[in-house]
């Protein structure tokens, strides 16, 4: 459970946060086998037995003062008294981890009978639009290949298809089944029969171990709806016959509804696999691309702002049947047509799926990605609550998670992996701030409930009888971290213990909501003001603003690099980025809308440091392939030429470029061997990564290295009106300046 503020010592109270002009809050990764510093938690069990505080409902943890009968909560100051049980266990404090550590993980005694608790094996679904080409089927038989390779024994697998019917295959015969249902065309229309009739589950269903033969060959009689199938109006039949769409909406309501009668029973947690090769335009949850159309044609109109809402709220029901019914969905869009993923998004991020985009199917890293989300570990139904000392309290909360209807600062999440981060920013709760005394200082404490599956083998080792062979077991668990923070009584304080990555995700997050609620335009107004009101107070904080006696006028520069202060200097090549970044780009720049969409769940996703190499990517150069030359430069043409090395190599997250200069002595090898440093670097990187980066490998002076000179941002106008005569970064800096000096005024 990785932990990042914003600031390492939380403003004083409200003034000196007001004066600051940084963001106050916290990232959280929760399911991160270590903390930020690389601390593993303290194993425990008997979670249930974990004393808890009368007053604010907070865990026991190390910060509280204990006596022989009683605790004072570390958070709301309340004395509990202990159970006779709870006395006993702490008279030998080494024995519990509660004891021992502040950041603990203790299992929990699972609800529900044994039997039941050894059935719960992992079900996985795939969905498959046939309203599709040759090869979108291609890719995704390759990435259904890859997953049935990264699936643990034991699990069950199932395979559907989705166009103007509903195929459901049954492959635990010799030959492969599909049974079909017709989808209503109706917007409102109900699926004719409950597919629990068409196929029993557990027909559906097929152990992977035993079947897997039997899956590929079923996925290999797989084919697209013909032409004579479909026609342009995809309602008119010939003889009353339907022809049809792409029934996508109907199809996934079908299959949670299926898999949700046996959730808990069958199955602890299902995932769905959705693959779509274009907008749901069939049945119940069809979409209507003409807006892209009318709005791009349209001057009159914010096409930033028409295209990011959902048109339709059927997918984010949806989400909640899935939720329900212990579905998560992920959704694999190949695409280059408009989708309109601004609705469809949520059916996969409110139940604790991803969200994928490929724009062709010639390049697409699926198969990687889909073995890749797999492979990790992930828990299940977990819920996320976060307790603060009196004083303050979390304002928003951000992430892929779907609220608690009844409790505040709940959060569900049906499906986390280890990459999976959310944030959440602070307010003060009253006008008094925090107190002097450093015996009483701001707490904060993460409480997250979870529940994994553990392998057959790892039982046996576990040392469980040996009737339990073959079958998975479910552990539910407890992870708690408390920490304590120092208060800063001014700015300069505030400022030393800055964590610009930690503060980049809130404003990323800040922006997001912004650009869906207000337009895209507001977003980039948001992020400019904050970056200027952020100069002005810092300014003020050390005091270089000097004015004339008896005049108004200014007489000392504005200092827009923060010369004075480290951890403030990486903010305004961060904001110039961000404002380059498609996530606020404008629609006339050529964003494709869904791009934008994917971008904001890819981007309130990820942790702290990848996020800053997606916005502001790392640039290093290398002298030899084995040889690294500058650890990091600036995104220009100036940076490449003064450092006169050969080699460059860009991490932009997605994207991995090796970059060999035009003047490079020809001698060095192209591309780089594979057993060198340079080639070291980018395997450690790609393993690390939650999704496939693109390697790209560009020799200049002879292939085209636009892809490289577009990541070269800081000799981009800001607001993508091509170069200019001012060099963009220069001038951008230029305009801030101009704006803290009107703002101070």
């Amino acid at each position: 459970m990785a932990v990042r503020a914003t600031v390492s010592r939380f403003p004083v109270d409200s003034d000196a946060q007001e004066a600051s002009g940084v963001p106050w809050g916290i990232t959280l990764t929760p399911f991160t086998a270590k903390d930020e510093n690389g601390q593993s938690p303290v194993y425990g069990s008997d979670g249930h037995l974990l004393p808890r505080c009368e007053n604010c409902y907070a865990y026991f943890n190390t910060y509280c003062e204990l006596d022989q009968w009683a605790w004072n909560c570390s958070l709301c100051g309340t004395l509990n008294g202990l159970s006779s049980q709870a006395i006993a266990r702490y008279s030998h404090p080494q024995s519990c981890a509660e004891m021992m550590s502040s950041f603990i993980d203790l299992e929990l005694p699972l609800e529900g009978s044994d039997e039941e608790m050894l059935h719960a094996r992992p079900v996985y679904v795939a969905a498959v639009d046939l309203s599709s080409s040759e090869e979108f089927l291609e890719l995704t038989k390759s990435a259904l290949q890859a997953a049935l390779e990264a699936l643990a024994p034991g699990s069950l697998f199932g395979l559907a298809t989705f166009s103007h019917k509903l195929g459901l295959y049954d492959v635990q015969g010799p030959i492969p089944v599909v049974k079909n249902v017709f989808i209503p065309q109706d917007t409102e229309g109900t699926m004719p029969i409950e597919l629990e009739d068409v196929m029993p589950l557990l027909q559906f269903l097929a152990p992977v171990e035993t079947c897997k033969d039997r899956i590929t060959s079923a996925l290999e009689t797989l084919r697209p709806t013909t032409s004579w199938e479909r026609t342009p109006g995809a309602g008119e039949g010939l003889d009353g016959v339907l022809m049809g769409g792409r029934g996508f909406g109907a199809a996934m309501e079908a299959l949670c509804n299926y898999l949700g009668s046996e959730y808990g029973n069958t199955f602890a947690l299902a995932r769905v696999f959705a693959f779509l090769s274009g907008p749901p335009d069939y049945g119940p949850g069809q979409l209507d691309t003409r807006r892209y159309g009318e709005q791009y044609a349209s001057k009159g109109e914010d096409a930033d702002r028409a295209l990011l809402p959902e048109q339709t709220p059927f997918y984010k029901d949806l989400a909640a049947v899935a939720v329900q019914a212990g579905v998560c969905v992920d959704i694999f869009a190949v695409t280059n047509e408009y989708t309109d993923l601004a609705s469809l998004k949520f059916l996969s991020i409110e139940s604790g799926g991803s969200l994928f985009l490929y724009t062709n199917a010639d390049d697409s890293t699926l198969p990687q990605d889909m073995y890749r989300m797999l492979s990790r570990p992930y828990a299940f139904n977990c819920v996320l609550r976060l307790r603060t000392s009196t004083e303050f309290k979390p304002g928003h909360s951000y992430g892929h998670f779907f609220p608690d209807p009844q409790y505040e600062n709940v959060q569900h999440i049906i499906c986390c992996d280890s990459y999976a981060t959310y944030a959440y920013d602070f307010d003060f709760a009253n006008n008094v701030g925090f107190s002097r005394h450093a015996s009483e200082q701001p707490m904060v404490q993460i409480a997250f409930q979870y529940t994994v599956v553990v392998p057959p083998e790892e039982l046996s080792t576990s040392g469980l009888v040996s009737s339990t062979r073959g079958k998975h077991s479910l552990k539910r668990r407890l992870r708690i971290r408390t920490l304590q923070y120092g208060t800063a009584q001014n700015p300069n304080e505030l400022y030393d213990g800055v964590d610009p990555e930690a503060v980049l995700s809130l404003l990323v997050h800040k922006v997001i909501l912004a650009s869906l609620e207000q337009g895209v335009r507001e977003g980039r107004m948001l992020l400019h003001d904050w970056l200027v009101i952020l100069t002005a107070q810092y300014n003020e904080a050390f005091k270089l603003i000097q004015y004339k006696s008896g005049s108004s006028s200014i007489t000392a520069q504005i200092d827009v690099a923060f010369s004075q202060c480290p951890q403030l200097q990486p903010f305004p090549r961060l904001v110039f980025a961000l404002l380059r970044n498609p996530l606020l780009r404008f629609h006339e720049e050529g964003v494709h809308p869904d791009y934008r969409i994917y971008v904001q769940c890819l981007f309130s996703a990820l942790e702290p440091s990848s996020l800053h190499h997606a916005i502001y990517p790392v640039l290093t150069s290398y002298s030899t392939p084995d040889k690294q030359a500058y650890p990091r430069h600036s995104l220009s043409r100036a940076a490449l030429i003064t450092s006169g090395s050969p080699i460059f190599f860009l991490d932009a997250f997605t994207t991995l470029i090796v970059f060999y200069s035009s003047t490079a002595d020809p001698s060095l090898p192209f591309p780089p061997p594979q057993d060198c440093l340079l080639r070291a670097t980018i395997n450690k990187l790609k393993q690390d990564r939650c999704i496939t980066p693109k390697l790209l490998f560009i020799q200049g002076g002879q292939d085209d290295a636009t892809a490289f000179e577009n990541y070269l941002i800081e000799e981009q106008d800001v607001d993508g009106s091509g170069l200019t005569s001012v060099m963009g970064f220069v001038s951008f800096l230029e305009d801030i300046t101009q704006s803290v000096l009107e703002y101070i005024k």
